[in-house]
């Protein structure tokens, strides 16, 4: 099977969106597709998007256009020239957020990981409203198959777009293989509760501030994560360390340096920092959003995200039934694999292939 993939989002700081495609990708290879990876580039994005795929066994198609952008862009309005034109023949061709390419055959398929520019178009910028909002519609009316990456996703496509079930595919994601207890661990000078999400207002940061206040400023509050956009949380606190966005390496080892993993968000499409932390030996307390529910399982413990006090309570208690946490979180985290998540879309294809 040959699928053209979209590679697009990986030209920005990689958050979850390129943590799913990359781990997709993987996970098609080892599955036995045959992998086109493709995007319009500028000179510099091309060489972040080449180290993003490093030695997966994919074919490169990033041709170095100026203002890619504006092309992907036009590109998907204007639905000429076929893709086939650019990559040759298909089976599959999966876009992302960022574009939506035309075909003149096979299967057209994308990923949606959660609908958050329409339930909370308020925690999400307006330029990728605006994108996003555009792609879902095309993708309703379009896409012979859409892929979610949880149960809850997947029912919010279905009731919010009204996309039949036989065209959705829920595909989790797993933690990556450098995330494990063995290891190298983050030395932070004394304990440390460890949160990871871009600062902007859905990642609910200030909850987890306060609910830091509450307990003293101890064990001191360690955040990883880029610049997003919307009010920053301010972070000149007592306690607070603030790291920045880090390589995998240097997440895997604050990972399991950690006494608690923190996980505040107010709705995601999964959630898989929580998986991540688990893998790493790391108890773990999670927002009660029924949006985290898959990610969390019966391994965290779960906190309002509108109470602080909650917050604090869950995060001391995690502190105190730590080995207990450890073990159900490993066994949790070892159920999700992306040599799984690799099949599971393969499979996908195959069954909307037979559709067709």
């Amino acid at each position: 099977m040959r699928v053209a993939f979209d590679v697009s989002p990986l030209s920005h700081v990689r958050t979850g969106v390129g943590t799913y495609l990359l781990g997709s990708l993987r996970g098609l290879v080892e599955a036995g597709a045959d992998v086109v990876a493709f995007a319009p580039t500028s000179v510099r994005v091309k060489a972040q998007v080449e180290e993003a795929l490093g030695e997966l066994d994919v074919e490169l198609r990033l041709p170095v256009l100026p203002f890619a952008h504006s092309w992907r862009t036009a590109w998907s309005r204007a639905q000429w020239p076929p893709a086939e034109r650019w990559l040759g023949r298909f089976d599959v061709l999966h876009f992302s957020d960022w574009m939506y390419p035309p075909q003149r055959d096979g299967v057209r398929a994308t990923t949606i990981l959660d609908l958050v520019p329409l339930r909370f178009p308020q925690w999400t910028h307006g330029r990728t409203v605006r994108m996003h909002g555009a792609k879902y519609r095309h993708a309703a009316r379009h896409a012979h198959l859409i892929v979610c990456e949880s149960r809850y996703t997947a029912r919010d496509v279905h009731e919010l777009l009204g996309v039949a079930d036989e065209r959705l595919s829920i595909v989790y994601p797993a933690a990556a293989d450098f995330h494990r207890p063995e290891g190298e661990r983050a030395d932070l000078g004394g304990p440390y509760v460890l949160t990871v999400a871009t600062l902007e207002p859905r990642k609910n940061l200030e909850t987890l501030l306060a609910a830091h206040e509450l307990t003293g400023a101890e064990p001191a509050l360690a955040i990883v994560g880029a610049g997003g956009w919307g009010p920053q949380p301010r972070l000149d606190r007592p306690g607070v360390v603030r790291l920045g966005y880090v390589a995998d390496e240097e997440l895997a080892r604050l990972y399991r340096g950690a006494s608690v993993f923190a996980y505040p968000s107010r709705f995601e499409g999964f959630g898989i920092p929580i998986l991540e932390a688990m893998a790493s030996g790391v108890p773990v307390v999670a927002s009660s959003h029924p949006s985290l529910d898959e990610a969390a399982g019966d391994a965290a413990l779960r906190a309002d995200p509108d109470r602080p006090e909650a917050w604090a309570s869950a995060l001391e208690e995690a502190a105190r039934r730590r080995d207990e946490l450890v073990v159900k979180g490993l066994a949790h985290a070892a159920r999700f694999s992306w040599r799984a998540a690799g099949e599971k879309l393969h499979a996908a294809y195959e069954e909307a292939l037979a559709r067709m």
